[in-house]
């Protein structure tokens, strides 16, 4: 095959135009960091970089799920403190009515503040977040508690759960009617009832009251549990939020060390190109006759 000029000319300016690309694309992956910048350099790549960023995004929004469940949880572990200290009061105030030395004045006194105590509690009982009721279970519209005399309780018992990991769903409200049910408010009325009637009994309300009492506090270390089990999954997904993040970095990341090694490397091969060009493509008859 005869190798004509201009068939030298057209390999040089093809393979110049090569060592421009690989230049280019070597100062690209400097600017940026990254190993590609469209799918089409490298699809597996790509296609390893959509998979990990899928992987990183579900992570990313369990760990939202898991902010909302520590603000129920929170707000429910304080109003169910709360409740325990308003039920204690509520029982000190009973054994000092019982001790029968109180006049007629004094119980309606303390009548007086165990109505309080009630109000106090229908309002922990219908605590909002974010627009929400949280001892309501899944009817988290409407307020599980009506004040009267006494409140009247529509609570719903059914579990709030929130996906916390892939697969992984956890009961995040308490069962409102272990706290906050209507046997709890009939008590109190009749606690109120009883001392307004200067010959009025406590004798069986007191035993009631430690009865709900202890429901609370069963509910807040069941609750505590739960807690502890979030903690935990957010351990969880803190690593593999760690190792999800490494992947994508090894995968797209460049390495600028060996970067900057190809690229002087390819600078040396391109002026080597250019030296080389220069000898072949020579002036030819018709660069003189023009």
């Amino acid at each position: 095959m005869r190798v004509t000029q201009m068939m030298l000319a057209n390999n040089t300016l093809r393979n110049v135009s090569k060592s421009y690309d690989k230049l280019g694309t070597y100062q690209q992956q400097l600017a940026t960091g990254k190993k590609i910048h469209r799918p089409s350099e490298d699809p597996v790549v790509a296609m390893k970089g959509m998979h990990y960023r899928t992987s990183l995004t579900e992570i990313e929004q369990f760990q939202r799920n898991l902010s909302e469940a520590y603000t129920w949880m929170e707000n429910s572990e304080s109003a169910l403190g709360h409740t325990t200290s308003v039920l204690q009061r509520a029982r000190e105030l009973v054994v000092q009515a019982k001790n029968g030395t109180l006049g007629p004045e004094d119980r309606q006194a303390i009548a007086r503040e165990i109505e309080q105590l009630k109000k106090d509690l229908v309002q922990v009982a219908n605590t909002k977040v974010a627009g929400k009721y949280i001892f309501n279970g899944t009817k988290i519209e409407q307020a599980p508690v009506t004040d009267g005399t006494p409140p009247t309780v529509n609570n719903n018992n059914d579990d709030f759960m929130v996906e916390v990991a892939k697969g992984v769903k956890l009961k995040i409200n308490v069962t409102p009617n272990n706290v906050f049910n209507q046997g709890l408010f009939n008590t109190l009325q009749q606690i109120e009832n009883e001392l307004a009637n200067p010959t009025g009994s406590l004798d069986n309300l007191l035993s009631q009251l430690d009865g709900h009492i202890n429901d609370v506090l069963a509910e807040r270390a069941e609750l505590g549990a739960r807690v502890n089990r979030l903690e935990l999954v957010e351990q969880r997904l803190s690593e593999q939020q760690l190792i999800a993040k490494r992947m994508i970095s090894d995968n797209e990341d460049a390495d600028i060390e060996k970067i900057i090694t190809e690229l002087k490397s390819q600078e040396s091969v391109h002026r080597a190109a250019l030296s080389v060009g220069a000898r072949i493509i020579q002036p030819t008859l018709v660069d003189f006759l023009r």
